[in-house]
């Protein structure tokens, strides 16, 4: 090999290495998250389609966008989430707003006195025809917001209730 195709060769291997590699990042339709309802001892696994609302105890949940990378990539998954509390006059209040890390859950995870969230993962959206059907009967023509059910069954123990003295 002649010397400058060498020093050519060399330029452009040193170029590749340079230049910064960009992880492509995928939209989803879907945040799921884990909400722990501290007066229980339940977990709830939420799937809220992005820039629809699901009640949680006195909580509404709100992911704006969900990203997350191919599964070829390392792992990263953020949601930007926006979560309502819904005071005992009726007023609400913005209690989280920012976004949230699936990988670190503890780093930016809404800690409320009675009720913990923190995101788990993103999903693809599905087609469904009873969301647009939900959505289309929402009395107020707008977003229809799901309740999250209370299994009680689905524990094999009784539920125990404190009482102070």
């Amino acid at each position: 090999m002649t010397t400058p195709f060498r020093i050519a060769l060399i330029l452009t291997g040193l170029t590749l290495l340079a230049s910064p590699v960009q992880a492509e990042r995928m939209e989803n339709g879907t945040a799921v998250f884990a909400a722990l309802d501290k007066v229980t001892a339940r977990i709830s696994e939420l799937e809220v389609p992005v820039g629809d609302t699901v009640n949680f105890g006195s909580l509404r949940v709100t992911p704006r966008i969900c990203y997350s990378r191919p599964p070829t990539e390392q792992p990263k998954t953020t949601s930007f989430v926006e979560i309502e509390e819904t005071e005992i006059d009726g007023s609400v209040k913005r209690v989280f707003e920012g976004w949230m890390f699936a990988e670190s859950p503890g780093l930016n995870a809404l800690e409320h006195p009675v009720f913990d969230v923190w995101l788990t993962g993103c999903k693809a959206p599905e087609a469904s025809s009873a969301n647009a059907a939900a959505n289309q009967n929402a009395p107020d023509g707008g977003e229809a917001v799901d309740e999250v059910p209370a299994p009680r069954e689905a524990y094999p123990f009784p539920m125990r209730r404190r009482i102070r003295r």
